[in-house]
């Protein structure tokens, strides 16, 4: 395709955009990644319609912005293919992954950069929307106090508490990562700050009482699903959303019961937070 005919529709002013003109089975120019690169930068997450992608080419598509992670819990459903995490939900499922708001990974000493999820199958009534909120804004808006408190805080990141028993194995004896991040990060690329607690993995924050972290911990929280942070993707078969982990969070809908949604993720490797 002719790089003119790439377009970027913005989804809202602050948060979130679709992208025509591109398929993502087919390997990108580097003039393609840059122009993908700089608007995920620009917009946070982005979604393509109308993909036919195989496991092959999601993996490769991901492997353009960096080595593809491995899931520290979830088990490897696609035989070779460690970094394909499975999304799946049907009438025999008692929970479904990412219900609440969260920042995939956060507990691992180097979060994911990013996530890459192709949905193949999705409720045949609607439901199963994704949201996905402005991390940058969550910190940009919070009052000068509040920003003067939380700066050269840390927190403690824990899978244990979400991870143990969540995906049918036996995982006794297993140990799962635990890290300490600082509670506003600085994104690598754009020198931006923005918040980097959630409601999944942070458990304290450090050097702090109990009730005094578990206060600073839900006001943050409350604060950081401001719906005008936010936007929300109504998925179709054969959609794509891929979002910056590292100044994002995303809640995933399960408003759909009994009917089904798979999809596969890859996600990509990053960096420690500072």
């Amino acid at each position: 395709m002719d790089n003119s005919r790439l377009e970027i529709r913005k989804s809202t002013p602050s948060i979130g955009a679709e992208v025509f003109g591109l398929d993502l089975s087919q390997p990108l120019s580097d003039q393609r990644f840059q122009a993908v690169h700089d608007a995920l930068m620009d917009n946070l997450v982005l979604f393509f319609r109308d993909q036919k992608l195989t496991v092959e080419q999601h993996k490769a598509f991901g492997s353009r912005f960096g080595k593809l992670h491995v899931h520290p819990a979830a088990p490897g459903l696609i035989p070779n293919h460690p970094e394909i995490f499975v999304v799946q939900a049907d009438e025999k499922s008692t929970r479904v992954a990412g219900e609440e708001w969260h920042s995939d990974v956060s507990c691992d000493l180097e979060p994911p950069m990013g996530s890459i999820l192709y949905l193949t199958e999705a409720p045949p009534d609607g439901g199963g929307d994704t949201l996905f909120a402005n991390m940058y804004l969550a910190y940009e808006t919070l009052s000068a106090p509040v920003k003067k408190m939380l700066a050269g805080l840390t927190a403690i990141h824990e899978g244990e508490r979400y991870y143990r028993g969540r995906y049918g194995v036996n995982d006794a004896g297993k140990t799962y990562p635990s890290s300490e991040h600082p509670v506003v990060r600085t994104h690598p690329v754009t020198g931006r700050k923005c918040l980097f607690v959630n409601r999944v993995f942070t458990m304290r924050i450090a050097g702090l009482k109990k009730i005094e972290s578990d206060a600073i911990l839900e006001m943050l929280y409350r604060h950081i699903e401001t719906p005008e942070f936010c936007v929300r993707f109504r998925w179709r078969a054969n959609s794509i959303a891929f979002w910056d982990n590292r100044c994002t969070q995303h809640q995933a809908l399960w408003d759909y019961f009994p009917h089904k949604r798979y999809g596969h993720r890859v996600t990509i490797c990053g960096d420690k937070p500072f």
